[in-house]
């Protein structure tokens, strides 16, 4: 037998459980006082690593935690507290 309709499988319509609604809050609350970078893509830095040495050069990655600082020598990848704005 052919069905003449389709069901819509985008989830709206579903009934959310309380527990997976409270997951999802839960999720969001702990992104949002997460340690995030100051630095954006394109700021001049220093980068004062005690095993990579000091580095100055240009923020080309960014993540939540960690930045990728470009330099002659190539790209180096720092945690965003061993970074300070160039002066």
């Amino acid at each position: 037998m052919v069905k003449e309709y389709i069901e819509d499988l985008s989830g709206m319509g579903r009934p959310v459980s309380l527990g997976s609604y409270l997951a999802r809050i839960g999720g969001r609350a702990a992104r949002a006082l997460a340690p995030r970078c100051p630095y954006r893509i394109g700021d001049t830095v220093t980068a004062d690593d005690p095993f990579s040495g000091r580095r100055e050069g240009v923020v080309v990655w960014q993540d939540r935690r960690s930045v990728g600082v470009k330099t002659p020598y190539g790209v180096f990848f720092f945690d965003h507290r061993l970074v300070k704005p160039l002066d």
